[in-house]
């Protein structure tokens, strides 16, 4: 007799099929073929559950360019194996036809080309669209949202999250959870989710005095679809002191809390869960590991770390779904839920191609009706550029080394950093960049742009401690995004090596002379965790580096040496 394993084995390789059918369908269409909303929907509906999940948007109402990146390293038992492998060698890893639309949404090689086939990709609207098109095929479908969706553009900042939330409202979702969410300050939080017309999951959001959960927060949501009950247990970012500044948030600790997971799970199962979903801020290695210590999970969907997989990963009798950012895509799950168990299941990421998705009108109107007051302000046009402007990466992106020009230039330092954040749209080369844009890479609630002295040594002993939140072998010591960007300042990382070993030939780059760990240098940076940081904000630093500048031509960055790898 086939045990529920092997079963889910079998499953997850016909799945795989239908998956790479659903898929491939628009992933082997030539440049030359036009894409139909047809086939971006098409989907077998499947079994008597489906859940649909969106994440990491960042603010973004409208389309965008969002280039994938072309590298990104996997250490440990995550060495080699998606999402750490990037351009051919994922599209290999796929069957991805090079020039093929999936190309272009899924892997970063020749995007510049690609972008002017196949335009940009995102727009809640257009997402709108494909919600209604799967509740149309599944009236009762799950729609659940991962974070990061309060943050992250102009008009966000200027609302303080309220256009994003008027707008998510009007897409119904029935859950969501958080991360940067909480720098808009425990107060907005708050004043938000009371009144919010769905829940606000977190089983890691615990009261910082009392070290019980946030009542606020409550762990999971039971759901009745098809005949079978399913628990969501929501699992927000659990490094937020950490990655962000606890000072917005003091009320609340965080944490992985994988015991609490586990006794979360237990009491849904116990109250007749039949299917547990975990509503995942973790990242996706720490989300594998999560599935591996925690049993009883049937499907994460993965946030945070912005990945975007054509095919669920398999860890033991879960699946694991990463949707992407920005809006770039949706993800449809159908499951078979029978006899207290999940028998099969059927995916499919979506992309948004905002040129082949029809705009709902209602969320259209919606999303201009936000955008409005601020419209003359935000379009105005800046500056432009020759080159492909993004930020997505274990390293330096070429808005990364914009950002860090501004801030040599505009504020007379030696050496720049600026946080490893993921989000951000891409610019193609002959665009105009407004000020919308600036915002779309640096908006933020802690933005002031900072300048200081700091050692040769402490700037080495920063580079070390970012390295390790990323590098560590182990996910549950990954507690950043990506490693800080660097101007004015070259080195080598050796990713194998341990803690406090990775760094080494730090070189000051308008001298060429070695970093003397005795020496102060003049550091200008932004996105400092602490409180009380003084400095303009950093989208003035840019602006005005930019309106110098007229035209932005980024050259190649040679400055850091990876190795190890």
């Amino acid at each position: 007799m086939i045990n529920r394993r092997d079963f889910l084995q079998v499953s997850m390789a016909a799945s795989a099929l239908v998956g790479a059918s659903g898929f491939g369908n628009w992933a082997r269409l030539g440049a030359q073929q036009a894409l139909s909303q047809d086939q971006l929907l098409e989907f077998d509906t499947f079994g008597n559950v489906s859940l649909i999940h969106i994440t990491d948007i960042h603010g973004q109402l409208k389309p965008i360019h969002f280039r994938e990146p072309s590298i990104n390293i996997g250490v440990g038992e995550n060495k080699g194996v998606v999402p750490h492998i990037t351009g051919a060698d994922f599209r290999k890893a796929y069957g991805i036809a090079d020039g093929s639309p999936s190309h272009y949404a899924l892997s970063s090689g020749d995007f510049s080309s690609l972008a002017q086939a196949y335009g940009r990709v995102g727009g809640l609207d257009r997402v709108a669209t494909v919600i209604k098109a799967i509740r149309a095929d599944r009236p009762d479908a799950i729609l659940l949202d991962g974070g990061d969706t309060w943050h992250g553009s102009y008009t966000c900042h200027k609302t303080q999250g309220q256009d994003m939330v008027n707008v998510l409202n009007a897409l119904k979702p029935e859950a969501m959870t958080f991360h940067w969410e909480f720098t808009l300050g425990s107060d907005r939080v708050q004043e938000i989710v009371e009144d919010l017309p769905f829940a606000a999951l977190g089983q890691n959001i615990f009261d910082a005095e009392w070290d019980e959960p946030a009542e606020l927060f409550p762990p999971y949501k039971m759901f009745e679809r098809g005949g079978t009950k399913i628990a969501v247990i929501g699992q927000a970012f659990p490094y937020m002191p950490i990655a962000n500044p606890g000072w917005m948030f003091p009320e609340y600790s965080f944490g992985i809390r994988d015991e609490n997971m586990n006794a979360m799970v237990q009491e849904v199962r116990a109250a007749g869960a039949e299917c547990v979903v975990v509503l995942s801020h973790n990242g996706f290695d720490v989300d594998k590991k999560m599935a591996n210590v925690v049993p009883g999970i049937d499907v994460i969907l993965s946030g945070h770390t912005h990945d975007a997989l054509p095919e669920p990963a398999v860890v033991g009798s879960a699946i694991i779904l990463p949707s992407g950012s920005n809006g770039k895509f949706v993800s449809r799950v159908d499951l078979d839920i029978r006899d207290g168990q999940m028998m099969g299941y059927r995916t499919k990421l979506i992309p948004i191609f905002s040129d082949v998705i029809e705009p709902d009108a209602e969320v259209a109107a919606l999303i201009d009706e936000q955008r409005a007051p601020y419209e003359s302000e935000m379009s105005e046009v800046i500056g432009q550029t020759d080159s492909l402007l993004y930020r997505r990466g274990n390293f330096n992106g070429t808005w990364d080394d914009v950002i860090c020009d501004a801030l040599l230039s505009e504020r007379d330092a030696e050496i720049a950093l600026s946080p490893g954040v993921r989000w951000g749209p891409s610019m193609v080369p002959g665009q105009d960049i407004t000020r919308e844009d600036i915002f779309g890479v640096t908006s933020m609630s802690y933005g002031e742009a900072y300048r200081t002295e700091m050692t040769g040594e402490f700037l080495q002993v920063v580079l070390e401690d970012v390295a390790d939140n990323i590098f560590n072998p182990d996910p549950y010591y990954q507690q950043g995004g990506d490693m800080v960007r660097t101007g004015g300042l070259g080195y080598t990382i050796d990713v194998s090596k341990s803690q406090g070993q990775r760094i080494s030939n730090m070189t000051l780059l308008s001298t060429g002379e070695q970093i003397d760990p005795a020496r102060a240098y003049v550091v200008a940076g932004w996105a400092s965790v602490n409180e009380g940081t003084e400095g303009p904000q950093i989208w003035d630093v840019v602006e005005s580096h930019i309106a110098k500048l007229g035209t932005v031509t980024v050259e190649e960055n040679n400055s850091v040496e990876v190795i190890g790898v």
